[in-house]
């Protein structure tokens, strides 16, 4: 049998002139689907082909399963529940079989019915036998269980040969090889790694960072200034090593400026941290240690923001047990800024590196916000409760060994989902899996700015939190690369879209849904005996479906594309801000890409002036859109002026609009010879929030 692989290895290498020293490998079979990665995403991909009765290999380069999942990220990001099917919502219904027995609360009684918080609903939920919030070590027995529930076969910390170890005949992967010699042949190939590393190596087109809002017509892409005003400083912090003089160079991580204006595409890439398995039950905890070779320089932009009004640090969310999930808040936390730049195409080497660079500031954070004698006694007094939970990540020092690779490579196929998508601006044809998150970027730099006094202080840049208005489907394109580079491979993790997309796809109930579909597709592609790009889409609804997929939400479209409206319609995008502006979406129904509102603060300084020109001579009704809800003002001012006349109203916001749901009529006006016509919506004197979405000119017969 392995005179057999060899042969057919050695063939296919003679066939591309791609060398794999065969006297070093070691075949270890052919298979129908062969899985490259050990994310949540890779298992259930694994599950899925064995489910439908192909042969099926799992090759890991990890050593623990489970990626994020089993990796410290127990708070699930899980946007709208109702959209996670499958086998995802499977695994989070094992976890609540497994939290609805007593004695696996071993530190801490059983909580009462529905009693743990999380996020986007409850965390142990009875209604929906499902559980949100779970420990690290619960997730994976529960991902080892489901591979050996379903005999698969798993080779762990095999790493992907990327050099020489995809061996390809024309366009079709026959065989990939690991660094440590294992070679496995497959009709077609997963790639679920959080990196994209067998997508990369089999020469599928992708790109990393940030494309800029005019490439695919989005808002929130890009550079984002505007919109960075969460974990933001709160007040000055001198960004030089000796304050004042910058002689003396900056602080680490902190550019002398920003590359870009907003909008603008770059290469810079989100923000890593590692999830932190954290408890204050002292039965249960591994105290900080000071990180040997500790650089208090590193710290000191953590020392100057305290010193400017920082008091939380990082999240502590409640996993069972006393334990926590804990994530990055505020403006320096258990985010490393800067420090991921060279992971996506970096070494395993490299990524290795950078991955214990984050941990060390991750520790050198704890240690010095419990023990550093320049951060307060209140603040030392509340974090010194806080140590390492002792029977987690036992082999590797109590730290999870997964980084939170929050995006690196991302495909770029024939098909890019983009803002427009999520926001059904554009259609999508063929769903395999529902979104419904945040658009959701960390911070990607820090740099030098002025504040309002002139002085040089430190501002973070890239965080964006906007809902996209309602869940969304995830097309198929998404997850197949161009047919002329790779014809018999999926990838359901580092999907086909643009950064901010990505942004709310990157959660892992998506990531284990997408996987399960893509399994699926690869299936039935080898029962057709066709490419997964030209496979019937019919078909492969038809199962996904079958198997527990929600694939529509039953909801009407959030967004009206303004091209659609009748007369002239002029979308907030394209309209004279005066005064900063926040960007929403999470209130249905608006126009195109969402609306812009005012935060409900310096509402003197802040105006929307749509600029009409063009029109005929003649009158038109003026109408204003926005978004219902019951923290809107209700005294919104609306002018609207022309060569001709004036009228003025005010608009209650806590009403629905009376046109359509959408617009709210402020009069009719008359349009001069000239064309031209204003309307300005203002916050001056309002009682609530204020939204502008958009103005629409309508001539009246």
């Amino acid at each position: 049998m392995k005179t057999r692989f060899a042969s057919l290895i050695a063939t296919f290498a003679f066939a591309t002139s791609a060398f794999v020293p065969i006297t070093q490998a070691s075949n270890e079979g052919s298979y129908d689907v062969v899985i490259y990665g050990g994310t949540s995403a890779a298992v259930v991909s694994a599950v899925q082909v064995k489910k439908m009765g192909k042969t099926v290999v799992l090759v890991s380069p990890d050593e623990r399963l489970g990626g994020l999942s089993s990796g410290g990220l127990g708070m699930t990001d899980s946007g709208n529940r109702a959209v996670v099917g499958g086998l995802s919502r499977e695994f989070y219904h094992r976890l609540w079989l497994y939290y609805s027995r007593e004695e696996n609360w071993t530190l801490q009684p059983m909580p009462k019915e529905n009693g743990i918080p999380g996020q986007g609903g409850r965390g142990f939920d009875n209604d929906s036998q499902t559980m949100w919030v779970f420990e690290p070590k619960v997730a994976e027995k529960i991902f080892e269980e489901f591979v050996s529930e379903f005999d698969v076969p798993v080779y762990k910390s095999e790493r992907l040969d990327r050099e020489k170890g995809v061996v390809k005949e024309g366009a079709t992967i026959r065989s990939i090889t690991t660094l440590s010699g294992k070679t496995f042949v497959g009709k077609t190939f997963v790639d679920a790694t959080y990196e994209g590393d067998l997508m990369a190596a089999a020469g599928a087109s992708f790109r990393t960072g940030r494309e800029a809002n005019s490439e695919y017509g989005e808002t929130l892409d890009g550079v984002q200034v505007q919109h960075a005003i969460y974990h933001q400083f709160q007040d000055f912090v001198d960004p030089y090593v000796e304050r004042g003089n910058p002689e003396s160079g900056l602080l680490p991580f902190i550019h002398e400026k920003i590359k870009g204006k907003d909008g603008d595409g770059d290469d810079f890439i989100q923000a890593y941290n590692i999830r932190m398995c954290l408890t204050n039950d002292e039965r249960n905890m591994v105290r900080i240690e000071k990180p040997e070779n500790y650089n208090e320089l590193d710290y000191e932009l953590l020392l100057r923001s305290i010193e400017a009004g920082q008091n939380v640090f990082m999240s502590f969310s409640a996993m069972p047990n006393h334990k926590t999930d804990s994530n990055n808040d505020l403006a320096v936390s258990t985010d490393y800024i800067g420090g991921n730049y060279e992971y996506p195409n970096g070494s395993y080497e490299l990524r290795d590196e950078l991955y214990e660079k984050h941990r060390l500031w991750q520790q050198g954070l704890l240690w010095t916000l419990q023990h550093h004698e320049r951060v307060p006694e209140s603040i030392r007094n509340e974090y010194v409760k806080w140590g390492l939970a002792k029977d987690e990540f036992v082999d590797n020092g109590n730290w999870s060994p997964q980084l939170y690779v929050r995006e690196a490579r991302r495909m770029k196929s024939d098909f890019v989902i983009t803002e427009r998508h999520l926001r059904y601006i554009e259609n999508t044809e063929r769903s395999i899996g529902m979104g419904s998150y945040n658009m959701d970027s960390h911070h990607v730099q820090r740099y030098v700015a002025e504040d309002e006094n002139g002085r040089k202080t430190v501002r973070n840049e890239g965080d964006v939190e906007v809902n996209p208005g309602a869940p969304y489907p995830i097309d198929y394109g998404g997850i197949i690369p161009k047919k002329s580079e790779c014809d018999n491979l999926l990838v359901p993790v580092c999907v086909s879209c643009s950064h901010i997309a990505f942004g709310s796809i990157r959660m892992e109930p998506v990531f284990m849904v997408l996987g399960q579909s893509a399994a699926t597709a690869a299936c039935l592609a080898i029962d057709a005996n066709v490419a997964p790009q030209d496979l019937d889409y019919a078909v492969l609804q038809k199962r996904l479906l079958e198997d527990g997929q929600v694939l529509e939400y039953g909801v009407p479209s959030p967004s009206v594309p303004s091209e659609k409206l009748s007369g002239v319609v002029i979308d907030d995008r394209a309209a004279r801000k005066i005064g900063e502006w926040g960007q929403g979406a999470g209130c249905p129904k608006f126009v195109d890409n969402g609306y812009v509102h005012d935060d409900n603060a310096d509402k003197d300084e802040k105006s929307i002036v749509f600029e009409f020109s063009g029109l005929k001579p003649g009158v038109y009704d003026c109408r204003v859109s926005y978004s219902v809800h019951s923290n809107r003002a209700t005294n919104v001012p609306v002018v609207a002026e022309t060569s001709l006349m004036r009228i003025e109203n005010a608009v209650n916001q806590k009403t629905e609009p009376p046109i359509d749901g959408l617009f709210a009529s402020i009069g009719q006006i008359k349009v001069g010879d000239n064309g031209l016509a204003t309307i300005v919506v203002s916050a001056k004197g309002t009682n609530g929030y204020v939204v502008v979405d958009a103005a629409q000119m309508l001539p009246v017969e």
